[in-house]
């Protein structure tokens, strides 16, 4: 059986490294992206087979440079099995700082215009290529959160770039279904990363990034249309979601806020 093709995107540090860690260790030949091409080629250099991986210093704000890395890929691997959007960047903001709306374009261009512009470039070569197993052409994860689920106050930023992020692999599964290319969200929960390392507040269900990996592997695997990770955090977001608005305002008025500085999943 041949190995699977990979492309990932935040693959500098976080979730997108441990993902890419895990598929590395399942023989899978890969395609890393990140803005940082020291790190991403020092991590590269750290898997089993580095002769597997290719590296683009691409920031996935830049659709040309999206689309450049895509080429590449395709031409030298070939059509990916399985494309991750995971490049996404947490800042806490605040609606009546002025400096606070560039801040707020920033997450909102990488977290939701980013999975768009990871996706795209591969789309063609998707859906023009024979199925393969279970008669699938390809399959794409969009990387969301439980921010995305209701509204955190100095997080509407985050928060609304997460739960477009939702909406978007929505849409792209019902456009991309007649293809039998199949899309997948992952929505995590804490996740230690440098993203939560200097979180001011207590984080529940705290989960390792490898540990998280694994597990996220395994729901990409089984085309799992949307899932929460940890399960615990499953629970809370599907109280969350249905959560009477004056009961949530009621809970969350006060509740310790997102730090209004940039970090990266």
């Amino acid at each position: 059986m041949r190995p699977l093709k990979v492309f990932l995107t935040g693959a500098s540090s976080g979730i997108g490294q441990a993902l890419a860690r895990e598929y590395a260790s399942q023989g899978a030949m890969l395609g890393l992206v990140g803005r940082n091409e020291a790190a991403l080629r020092d991590f590269a250099g750290t898997l089993p087979n580095p002769n597997a991986v290719q590296v683009y210093a691409a920031d996935v704000r830049d659709a040309e440079a999206m689309a450049r890395a895509a080429a590449d890929f395709l031409a030298h691997v070939g059509c990916p099995d399985v494309v991750i959007a995971s490049a996404g960047i947490s800042i806490g903001t605040v609606a009546e700082s002025a400096e606070d709306l560039e801040v707020a374009r920033s997450v909102m261009d990488t977290n939701w215009y980013g999975t768009l512009a990871t996706f795209q470039p591969f789309l063609p070569a998707m859906q023009a290529r024979a199925p393969g197993f279970g008669g699938l052409r390809g399959t794409l994860v969009g990387i969301a959160s439980v921010a995305g689920v209701r509204g955190l106050a100095g997080g509407g930023a985050y928060s609304a770039s997460k739960a477009a992020v939702v909406k978007l692999c929505e849409s792209l599964g019902l456009e991309q279904k007649p293809h039998a290319i199949r899309v997948v969200t992952i929505a995590p929960g804490y996740i230690r990363t440098p993203m939560t390392a200097h979180n001011p507040y207590r984080m529940p269900f705290l989960m390792d990034a490898d540990r998280f990996a694994r597990k996220a592997v395994r729901v990409i695997a089984a085309g799992r249309r949307y899932r929460v990770l940890p399960w615990q955090m499953g629970i809370v977001a599907a109280v969350l979601h249905v959560m009477p608005r004056w009961l949530y305002d009621r809970l969350f008025a006060n509740a310790p806020r997102k730090p209004r500085q940039e970090r990266s999943h």
